[in-house]
């Protein structure tokens, strides 16, 4: 895994410092990618689809101006959802459902909208819908902007996505700055500016896949990473350890033997996942509801090495009660992984299903999910220091999405014990996923020839 990570690194380096989808340093890791596979024996295929960028061209700004000034700062106080649209706005602000307490429906149905008067600025809360929905229903409703700003108990602005471009300037305060606004909006007079200066349009990217030649082909395990960098930096931890630790356990596969390799084994590197998991969407749509079906569970892989991290199981049986609530079968994932830690005596905590990576698209169409990560910009606790090392209060990767997120930045030792666990629960799982999706051991005189099913528009390279 060393080995492929120094590569991402070099590749990044030599090609404008970075692997974001649509750039020099994506191409060469995909090359890259194909190349370790084909030496190790199998036939990987690159599927390519284009996708909507979106890029801001200035700094985004959100002042008061009535009934008093103030001015809001970038970054600390809020974030432009990526997909915003340009404007640069002056209007009264309406508060929208914001819930006394917890998460709330803010914005998430069109009768929040009751009363709304045209031409103001929609102030929502995060949380139940994506960002998606509530700017969509605020635009239906005639707002001119719409700020979502952050849930109790969430850290700083929301770094968010609309998933497609939306025509009206979109930003994601924090909680302390959403909540005052909303208690000045209650109070009647309250003015802002919002301002934002954005372009979108379309750019190219794609996916590689590779299945192995023994198993099922009607129960297939699916397992994951996205192989892009964000443009600030060369993603080495995000997620050039995910990236390395599937490599490195395809390139293993093939000495498995017939009683190990009853299921099919799908590897798969999502391209343009930090533009809205577009690689793993376009793949999950141009599958038939037949070749769906035939895709027993989905793993994903997004950050295996943080620096201060934990070794964070997705939530699969929801007993945390946050997040979304994973497809049946999506429980056994995460026990097989907790059991292979526990067994030896590695601590593991929770990570929720939020919709921030690749697994998104398999879990709206029902495909039973799991996997582990080891934790972004969000803060270390006391309990987790303890459990697992590192400094409370700090960042579980200080690194995330900038420039510092090098080779230096990953923890190798924590990876080394996460790509084990992978490795355990793809073999696992290659033999049986009876536990999962309710799939038969297979006899093994029955055990089929090898007939690819997957016919996404895809060109060898």
């Amino acid at each position: 895994m060393k080995a492929h990570l120094a590569a991402f690194q070099e590749i990044a380096d030599f090609n404008g410092g970075d692997r974001a989808a649509g750039s020099a340093g994506y191409d060469v890791s995909v090359r890259y990618v194909v190349g370790r596979l084909r030496k190790a024996g199998l036939t990987p295929k690159v599927q390519k689809f284009t996708y909507p960028y979106w890029r801001e061209r200035s700094h985004a700004a959100l002042a008061r101006t009535a009934p008093s000034k103030a001015s809001y700062k970038l970054e600390k106080d809020f974030l432009t959802l990526a997909y915003s649209g340009s404007g640069d706005v002056t209007a009264p602000v309406v508060a929208v459902d914001i819930p006394a307490k917890g998460d709330g429906t803010s914005g998430c149905e069109k009768a929040d909208f009751k009363g709304f008067t045209k031409g103001s600025i929609a102030l929502l809360q995060r949380g139940t819908c994506t960002f998606a929905t509530k700017a969509a229903k605020a635009k239906a409703a005639g707002a001119s902007a719409v700020l979502i700003f952050n849930k109790a108990g969430e850290k700083g602005p929301v770094n968010g996505t609309l998933s497609k471009p939306v025509a009206l300037p979109a930003l994601g305060p924090s909680h302390a700055v959403g909540a005052e606004l909303a208690k000045a909006a209650k109070k009647g007079g309250l003015k802002l500016r919002v301002k934002t200066d954005t372009v979108h349009g379309k750019k190219k990217s794609s996916n590689v896949i590779a299945d192995t030649e023994r198993g099922r082909a009607d129960n297939v395990v699916l397992a994951g990473a996205h192989l892009d960098s964000v443009p600030a930096g060369p993603g080495i931890n995000d997620n050039g350890t995910g990236a390395a630790a599937l490599l490195a356990v395809a390139t293993k596969i093939k000495e498995l033997g017939k009683s190990d390799l009853r299921n099919r084994v799908r590897f798969a590197w999502w391209g343009a996942e930090e533009e809205g998991l577009r690689g793993s969407a376009h793949y999950v749509d141009s599958l038939s509801e037949a070749q769906r079906g035939r895709i027993a569970l989905n793993l994903n892989f997004d950050m295996l090495g943080s620096p201060n991290g934990t070794r964070g199981v997705y939530d699969g049986d929801h007993s945390t009660g946050t997040g979304t609530r994973a497809p049946a079968g999506s429980g056994a994932i995460e026990k097989m992984f907790q059991d292979y830690f526990k067994g030896r005596k590695l601590p593991t905590t929770e990570s929720e299903f939020n919709g921030r990576s690749d697994y998104g698209p398999f879990i709206e169409k029902g495909i039973p999910s799991g996997g582990i990560d080891t934790g972004a910009e969000d803060l270390k606790t006391a309990a987790e220091a303890k459990a697992f090392g590192g400094k409370a209060g700090k960042a579980y990767d200080a690194c995330y999405h900038a420039k510092c997120d090098r080779l230096k930045n990953v923890n190798l030792k924590l990876l080394d014990g996460n790509a084990d666990g992978v490795a355990h629960v793809i073999q696992h799982l290659a033999q049986t996923t009876v536990a999962v999706n309710g799939g038969a051991r297979l006899d093994l005189a029955q055990d089929p020839t090898y007939t690819p099913l997957w016919q996404g528009p895809y060109l060898l390279r």
